[in-house]
């Protein structure tokens, strides 16, 4: 046995044991929920694409501990380059699950701006724990977040270069909506790149871009490398906003509802696992920090996991809504009004062209029912409403109750 596997052995037992403490007994030796008769999942294996950011936690997670065995399944984690990546190969069936942007699931699921697919969303995996950095050279000029940069590009007339991870996606819908507070049309004042997130920081080094949104860790990781500036954090856009998420086909999930259901519950238990304690939650970063997930230093995750955060220009704070991924169902419920709240910023930027309707496109992609049973067999509490209300950063609040008028209330557009 080589001494690579006698690691990777010795750091799974290790793992399996910390879930023994969380959860008393072993999952493997747990009675198996749902795991057989009509109820057995119909897939026992199956797998799972995501990017290699620290949001792809729990789903790393649920394998590693074993999680995923005391739901009759088995989850394989499949490392994917982009978001793009991400949605070819779930489309195409060679990936059974994926871990995706919540706004992009939505954009696969119009047909905007690609390849159009009847989306199924199954969770919440995360809020929070994205960021906006902006160049170190920037920063030198004094551009150290929005009210600065609109006054520096407003003086100092030359082409800007932003960075996102997807046209439809999350980090897209951030950057665009904190410019835009800032008085910045991101579709006029602007170029907007799209760029897979760990190629921002390689990217941002060779000067490529001013500035970018992304997961974690590659908004400290350019802190650590000098050569970036956290200028905002996305809790601080919308606190406790929807991110990521676990994303099927529409055909899969019809055809899968006992491995859909399996899946969620145990990527549920291992969010609750991951927010139970500090020690969970650095056990964690050691995992995923390794280059089959992540690839980067321990350090580039675990700081802003825990709540410690920096700017990389000497400021420091404690950050009570860090990332996420339990919150006891709070973070996972796949929330309508959340969804919807993407669909109007895709139809304010001009990704879409027609208002939707609304709710039908949310009741059609969110899986609540199946969500709900995952839920009640992982001992996760669920929401009184499939709404909630939300106050973002310029005061304005979105509860989903007349989308049309909130889209077309903004002043900037495209």
């Amino acid at each position: 046995m080589t001494e690579l596997l006698k690691s990777s052995l010795t750091r799974r037992t290790v793992l399996q044991a910390a879930a023994i403490g969380a959860t008393g007994i072993s999952p493997a030796l747990r009675a198996v929920v749902y795991a057989q008769g009509s109820d057995a999942p119909e897939k026992k294996e199956v797998k799972i694409g995501f990017i290699p950011l620290t949001d792809c936690a729990s789903i790393v997670m649920a394998s590693v501990l074993g999680i995923d065995k005391k739901y009759g399944v088995t989850i394989v984690p499949s490392k994917e380059a982009s978001w793009a990546s991400i949605r070819d190969k779930v489309i195409a069936g060679e990936n059974d699950f994926t871990h995706m942007l919540l706004g992009q699931a939505y954009g696969v699921h119009l047909g905007a701006g690609g390849a159009k697919k009847d989306m199924a969303v199954l969770m919440t995996l995360n809020h929070n724990g994205q960021a906006i950095t902006l160049s170190k050279k920037l920063a030198d000029k004094g551009a150290v977040d929005g009210p600065s940069l609109a006054k520096l590009m407003t003086t100092d007339k030359r082409d800007y270069t932003f960075a996102q991870t997807f046209p439809t996606g999350t980090h897209a819908m951030w950057l665009y909506y904190w410019l835009a507070a800032n008085g910045i049309n991101p579709m006029k004042d602007a170029k907007v790149i799209t760029v897979p997130p760990p190629q921002m920081v390689a990217n941002m080094r060779v000067g490529n871009m001013d500035g970018y949104c992304v997961g974690e860790p590659w908004n400290h990781r350019a802190i650590i490398d000098g050569i970036g500036i956290t200028a905002q954090t996305t809790q601080d856009i919308w606190k406790d906003h929807p991110e990521k998420v676990l994303a099927t086909t529409g055909d899969f999930a019809k055809k899968n509802p006992n491995t859909c259901r399996a899946v969620t519950a145990a990527i549920l238990e291992a969010g609750k696992w991951i927010d139970a304690s500090l020690s969970n939650k650095t056990k964690m970063a050691e995992t995923i920090a390794d280059k089959s997930y992540v690839n980067t230093s321990v350090d580039a995750i675990n700081q802003r996991i825990l709540g410690r955060y920096q700017n990389g220009l000497g400021k420091t704070w404690d950050d009570p809504n860090f990332m996420k991924f339990s919150g006891d169902g709070f973070v996972n419920f796949p929330y309508l009004s959340d969804g919807m709240w993407f669909l109007t910023q895709h139809k304010r930027w001009g990704l879409i062209k027609d208002h939707p309707d609304y709710l039908a496109v949310a009741k059609q992609i969110s899986q609540i029912d199946i969500y709900k049973q995952a839920a009640t067999a992982a001992k996760v509490s669920l929401p009184k409403d499939a709404m909630r209300s939300s106050k973002l950063m310029d005061g304005v609040v979105w509860d989903g109750k007349d989308p049309t008028k909130y889209a077309d209330s903004f002043k900037i557009k495209a």
